[in-house]
């Protein structure tokens, strides 16, 4: 596996802290690697550390509750800091009150977690500010070139925009790969929510899952989803699809951004645009292998602008009544996006360009597509697709 120092140059400085640190993020995201990657770093100044995986079953059967948990660590810790890292630490019946009994004894506490009982609302309450928190995504681009080149194989841009980011999946072929999205497809889906948080009508739930994970990159309203609903004479409440879509951001499913009105100067309430955590959950429900790169290509670049930690928004209408898919802020700097996979159609051009027309000239304004031809104008940046996704900011434009 590839060092991730994007993400360990964000923990680093917290190693000695006592504040309990949490590795969190959708499953098989990578979690485990960076938490065994810390582990490696710190194990070069001390051997003061402990290290406990649960999904091990010997571990878990051992150590079924936070009252064994404590009475381990004190068991098995040198004199000093010990350093503590506990992966997917969910499965102990009564961690929470362990983890913070643990942090006021000397010990610098680790955590990791995929599954809804370590997710934000949760540890908020548990931990009531005494915890630091780092979220863990799949690959980007330039991390599965780090990948496929330590494992001798490719992936193309194309393979990038149909399957995602998710690490494991590098080390299979085709058939096996789809096997294994699949299975983690349905691991999220009905372990992680239907059986955590008890859904009775799996049925519905379901639809829903399906009808948004296949709509990414688009803009919703809870009211725009019941109609959906209602068209297919299937029932759904407001409350129902409000709580449903709740389950699928705490398990890191899909991602929400507020549309922004240039009229209102305000996000509007009621609407939101979705984005997949990771694109194979759009592309394994596609049917004939129609896969839906339009789309997926403006999610991949949410989740690249996320990796370079821009806070992104949308601006729902412009003056002209156009959507423009990105506004991007980082260091006082602020980022007009339009995203389309070609612009070569003299329609799909007018369209995304036009998109910038009342955009005052004093904001920078970018569009990426997957074209070799450069269409940058006067005003308007050109980002090829291939160079865009090499880069690590959008300073240097």
């Amino acid at each position: 596996m590839i060092n991730r120092e994007h993400y360990l140059n964000q923990i680093r400085g917290f190693y000695d802290s006592d504040l309990i640190k949490i590795i969190t993020g959708i499953r098989r995201c990578g979690k485990s690697i960076i938490l065994k990657q810390i582990v490696n770093e710190i194990s070069k100044k001390t051997n003061n550390i402990i290290y406990l995986n649960f999904e091990d079953e010997e571990i878990i059967t051992n150590i079924p509750n936070g009252d064994k948990l404590i009475k381990y660590v004190d068991e098995h810790k040198k004199s000093g800091k010990c350093y503590i890292f506990l992966d997917e630490i969910h499965e102990v019946i009564g961690w929470d009150k362990a983890i913070k009994t643990l942090r006021l004894h000397n010990n610098s506490v680790f955590i990791t977690g995929s599954n809804s009982k370590i997710l934000s609302k949760e540890y908020t309450d548990a931990f009531s500010g005494r915890y630091v928190s780092f979220r863990i995504r799949p690959f980007v681009y330039k991390e599965i070139i780090e990948y496929t080149k330590k494992l001798k194989t490719e992936c193309s841009i194309s393979d990038y925009l149909i399957w995602g980011g998710f690490p494991k999946r590098f080390e299979f072929n085709e058939t096996d790969m789809i096997t294994y999205l699949k299975d983690l497809n349905d691991s999220i889906i009905i372990k992680d929510l239907i059986m955590c948080f008890e859904i009775k009508n799996e049925e519905l739930f379901k639809r829903i899952v399906n009808y948004i994970l296949i709509s990414n990159s688009r803009i919703f309203s809870s009211r725009s989803i019941e109609e959906y609903l209602k068209s297919e004479n299937i029932k759904g409440s407001i409350n129902t699809i409000i709580k449903y879509l709740s389950y699928l951001e705490k398990a890191y499913v899909i991602n929400k951004i507020k549309p922004y009105s240039s009229k209102n100067k305000s996000e509007l309430s009621y609407y939101f645009k979705l984005y997949d955590e990771d694109v194979s959950f759009n592309s394994l429900r596609c049917l004939n292998r129609r896969y839906d790169l339009s789309h997926n290509l403006e999610n991949i670049i949410y989740n690249e602008l996320i990796y370079m930690n821009y806070d992104l928004k949308v601006l729902n209408k412009t003056e002209d009544g156009k959507e423009i898919d990105f506004i991007a802020y980082k260091d006082n700097k602020e980022y007009y996006i339009q995203v389309a996979y070609s612009v070569a159609e003299e329609k799909a051009y007018e369209r995304e360009i036009g998109a910038f027309a009342t955009i005052d000239n004093t904001h920078k304004k970018l569009l990426i597509t997957n074209d070799d031809i450069d269409y940058s104008t006067s005003t308007i940046t050109h980002i090829k697709l291939k160079d865009f996704l090499l880069m690590e900011s959008l300073d240097n434009i």
